[in-house]
């Protein structure tokens, strides 16, 4: 059986981190919980349940979560966001896996509560993400502040888990609001710095794109008025990070 190691970011997760940490008692070897200096009750809650914890500054999410890699004791890693949890299916299967894991990393799907309700369709659903893998074959990479797993070896095996990562992404609206305009500014920035350009057609018809491809293509229509909300949102987001670059380009 592999030791398996599960990393966490956080950031004034009070809401989250004890409902996360819960659900992967008993199936981690070792649980680090990597801060970036919360002000709220998250380094106590961390602390009445066991897990390691280390502060350290923030620079980027994929620098944070590399950073994080470098802190597990052991070589095959699970990582989580802090609104996120495991469904029993899910944790059933992780037990599996560690008494025999044949592949390098494992994609399981997400589902996300969006102010209460599940999400099915939207596009984020099913939100495939590679989550389980051995950290000495792979690092994060992407484009801030959308990271992503990448393997050295291009001759890569993949498994699949039917189990579902449960995530509680925004409990009000508001806090959607707040995150498409630190996002959008974020990935202006990145893009800025990787040299990739935008243009006026980018800001008029990229946010037009985006909604139809959440509320038509992906059935956001079906999500009700969450399904509107999040389709016009995730378009605002577009509209604004394009319009940042423009304005960083000038």
């Amino acid at each position: 059986m592999i030791q398996l190691s599960f990393v966490i970011l956080t950031f004034n997760e009070e809401k989250n981190i004890g409902r996360c940490i819960n659900s992967i008692k008993g199936l981690s070897d070792d649980i680090v919980v990597i801060d970036s200096f919360s002000t709220d009750n998250t380094e106590k809650i961390c602390s009445e349940k066991g897990v390691r914890f280390i502060k350290h500054k923030f620079e980027g999410y994929i620098e944070q979560k590399n950073w994080g890699l470098s802190q597990a004791k052991f070589d095959y890693v699970l990582s989580l966001d802090a609104d996120e949890e495991l469904n029993s299916e899910l944790k059933t299967e992780i037990q599996n896996v560690k008494n025999n894991f044949i592949f390098d990393g494992y994609f399981m799907n997400r589902l996300t509560n969006y102010c209460g309700k599940w999400i099915y369709h939207s596009s984020w659903y099913p939100d495939r993400k590679l989550r389980l893998f051995n950290k000495t074959k792979c690092t994060w990479s992407g484009i801030n502040p959308h990271d992503k797993i990448v393997f050295h070896n291009p001759n890569t095996k993949y498994g699949f888990l039917s189990g579902k990562i449960l995530h509680y992404s925004f409990y009000e609206i508001e806090d959607h609001l707040n995150k498409i305009k630190k996002y959008s500014e974020i990935a202006a920035k990145a893009y800025l710095e990787s040299g990739r350009k935008g243009s006026y057609f980018n800001l008029l018809f990229n946010p037009i794109l985006k909604f139809l491809r959440m509320y038509i293509i992906g059935l956001g229509f079906l999500d009700g008025y969450f399904g509107w909300k999040i389709a016009t949102l995730s378009a605002k987001e577009t509209y604004l990070k394009y319009n940042k670059l423009l304005s960083l380009q000038k």
